[in-house]
């Protein structure tokens, strides 16, 4: 995905305690993602309550743009799966002693492990928060996201999962604060620049001459495109000119699953009509001139950020109602949920969005000042007697 904007004016909440607090968030790396961009957002509504936000990584791409808010960065990567990783607890634990952090959080499954044999030694301890970003596969491993002083589920479906498959978390640890976008940047009724039009639809031609299918997400067959390269060959079977756009495939390791996927457009007979780009930064402009943005995961989402993202600018959203996204699309746009793997739903449900989409309308929640002034609310509560 596209590198987040952060907002130029953070919200204000209430300090979390008279002196300044030092929060440590702690990650595999800085490239894409939902991941990174919550802990870039959380960093800077830190900042902007004048504490002292630090993030431990093994960097990335977004680094730059987490340095620019104002937060720190100590260069350790804890999220490598690698035997050797393990050798990285008591680099961590002296990272910890140095910065004297008030509240950890981790929000990854192996950092998580590392951190939790680096807090041993620690004397205070800092507060520990985790958050749940995926359905992870559940067993001992994932468990240990469960063992923090409040676990942060980024949706009802993450936090039903959780209750499912570890019954012996205590629910009152337990906290459902769903990510948020900012208003401004995917403003309702946003419309794309002629001249940005014009320039993207001279860069891509393919998507000229017909309805915009855009697809967002990484490369990896888990997102779907696989199902949506079949359906846009039965739209044009149907008579439809439609075209596929999938937004943020091409990465660098990422070049066989391409070749993949080009191969697959070519036999259904659509290559001319598709595009596959790298992550790009324009991503409101795309959506914009998007007809339908699609969400198909063959695994559940744990939320669904751009999902949130078009409908707020008042695009339809077409996907699977299962996860994450199934539950954002019955609760904010019910037409566009189709059974998971059905292909005729998915093919009726596209016609009819191509040729009459009921209109998306406003809704209130799932704002980023929401996601940061809830999650400021944990940390002060954790600190509290």
């Amino acid at each position: 995905m596209p590198a987040p904007c952060i907002p130029q004016s953070v919200l204000s909440v209430r300090s979390l305690s008279k002196r300044r607090l030092t929060v440590v968030q702690i990650l595999p790396a800085l490239q894409s993602g939902g991941v990174e961009r919550s802990t870039l957002e959380m960093a800077a509504a830190l900042v902007a309550e004048g504490h002292r936000s630090v993030v431990i990584s093994a960097g990335g791409r977004l680094l730059d743009s987490l340095l620019a808010s104002g937060s720190e960065h100590r260069l350790l990567d804890v999220g490598a799966k690698s035997p050797r990783t393990l050798f990285k607890v008591r680099a961590l634990r002296r990272v910890l002693r140095d910065l004297q952090a008030d509240i950890v959080h981790v929000r990854s499954r192996l950092p998580a492990w590392i951190t939790r044999f680096a807090l041993r030694g620690l004397n205070p301890r800092p507060a520990l928060i985790s958050t749940v970003h995926g359905l992870n596969s559940p067993g001992p491993y994932s468990a240990i996201l469960t063992r923090a002083d409040r676990v942060i589920c980024v949706s009802n479906t993450v936090q039903n999962y959780l209750r499912q498959h570890y019954p012996e978390v205590p629910p009152e640890r337990l906290r459902v604060v769903p990510r948020g976008i900012d208003p401004a940047d995917f403003p309702r009724g946003f419309r794309a620049s002629r001249e940005w039009r014009l320039t993207f639809l001279a860069e891509h031609a393919q998507l000229d001459g017909g309805p915009i299918l855009t697809l967002p997400g990484r490369g990896t067959r888990l997102k779907g495109h696989a199902e949506a390269l079949h359906l846009l060959a039965a739209l044009q079977q149907h008579g439809c000119p439609a075209r596929l756009l999938i937004l943020g495939i091409c990465e660098p390791d990422r070049a066989r699953y391409v070749d993949e996927m080009k191969q697959l457009a070519r036999h259904l007979g659509v290559a001319d009509a598709v595009v596959m780009t790298p992550p790009r930064t324009d991503v409101r402009e795309i959506y914009s001139i998007s007809h339908v943005i699609l969400q198909l995961s063959a695994k559940p989402e744990a939320f669904g950020r751009t999902v949130i993202e078009a409908l707020q600018l008042g695009v339809p959203v077409l996907g699977f109602e299962h996860g994450g996204v199934g539950e954002l699309l019955r609760e904010l746009y019910p037409v566009g949920c189709v059974p998971l793997g059905d292909r005729a739903a998915l093919l009726d449900a596209a016609l009819a969005l191509l040729e009459e989409a009921p209109p998306v309308a406003p809704f209130a929640g799932y704002r980023l000042a929401d996601m940061q002034s809830r999650t400021l609310a944990i940390y002060r509560e954790v600190l509290e007697p």
